[in-house]
């Protein structure tokens, strides 16, 4: 297993599609492997692909408060979510610092594919559909402050390329 780089927004590879994986092989569980190890170390409850620049469909999740309850989604779609939402803080690996309020729906159903290529679908509330929410918003190429006002992700953006630059 190994540590992988996780891109920082504004990067603009955050805002890649990702594509569908073809087939759950070693290459792809090598994959869910090392960003399993790089979510723990981040430490962070999700991440997507993308945000390690690979970009495919591929997301791992786990909220216990143990850290040892690892979830895999491949290939994950949102196929029903409920009328009502809630707002929760959100953070992020790719937003290192920031954390603000979004509201998404409070309730999602799921179908993904797990590591070993099993379909199965997952009814979710609470912490893990919001955080199903914001991992898939990553394989369609969208970050969590895009949902902040303008004023906000321009203060972001600054702030973050700001840390980047040489001393």
């Amino acid at each position: 297993m190994a540590l992988l780089p996780i891109l920082r927004y504004p990067d603009p590879r955050l805002h890649q599609v990702a594509k569908p994986v073809k087939a759950v092989d070693a290459r792809v569980q090598k994959i869910v492997a090392d960003m399993a190890e790089t979510m723990y170390a981040a430490p962070g409850i999700g991440l997507a692909a993308t945000q390690v620049d690979i970009h495919e469909r591929i997301v791992v999740i786990d909220v216990s408060e143990e850290k040892n309850q690892l979830q895999v989604f491949i290939n994950p779609e949102i196929v029903g979510q409920s009328v009502t939402c809630k707002v929760y803080e959100e953070g992020c690996l790719s937003v290192p610092g920031v954390y603000d309020e979004v509201e998404r729906p409070d309730r999602i159903t799921v179908s993904a594919l797990d590591a070993q290529g099993h379909a199965f679908t997952l009814q979710a509330e609470g912490l893990l559909a919001v955080c199903l929410q914001h991992e898939l918003d990553h394989l369609n190429g969208k970050v969590f402050v895009q949902y902040l006002s303008r004023l906000k992700q321009n203060r972001i953006r600054s702030k973050l390329l700001k840390q980047t630059e040489p001393a």
